[in-house]
């Protein structure tokens, strides 16, 4: 059953829980809600690196949901549960979490506890490859470095 006034991204989001109903009865209190990857993994990164590789991602169309977290300067990005595959060895600043990991977040309609959505949960399901998160973050460090005179690794 959707909430009343809830977008199917909150919604799926609640639905990606064990207890859809303790989700939305956190966020009717405005609280952040504990979801547990499962349904998909989360990749934590910086969150101004994010913001650079969200914009290439969108442009291709590879932008699944990214929360993020002004206050921590982090976002997590939802990806398929191999991720892990993907990501691990990279040494780009990705971070692969647990399976049991729990997401803390808000609705998709609003954000609070300097959490919001940069890139809303629609539903859908879809969700943001990690090989193409994987060579965004590369291609961002390295523009990052020629902008400042230096490539990675020197």
């Amino acid at each position: 059953m959707t909430g009343v006034g809830m977008s199917p991204g909150s919604d799926w989001l609640a639905r990606c829980s064990s207890s859809p109903e303790a989700v939305r009865r956190a966020w009717a209190s405005e609280e952040l809600a504990a979801i547990p990857a499962g349904h998909w993994a989360v990749v934590e990164a910086n969150l101004m690196c994010s913001v650079d590789a969200m914009h290439a991602l969108r442009r291709a169309g590879g932008n699944g949901p990214v929360l993020a977290d002004s206050e921590a300067g982090l976002a997590w990005w939802l990806t398929p549960v191999d991720a892990v595959e993907y990501v691990v060895g990279t040494s780009q600043g990705l971070t692969v979490q647990p399976p049991a990991w729990k997401l803390l977040c808000p609705p998709v309609e609003y954000g609070y506890g300097g959490r919001c959505w940069m890139e809303k949960p629609d539903g859908t399901g879809k969700l943001t490859a990690p090989a193409a998160l994987v060579a965004e973050f590369r291609s961002s460090s390295t523009t990052r470095a020629a902008r400042q005179g230096r490539l990675p690794g020197r």
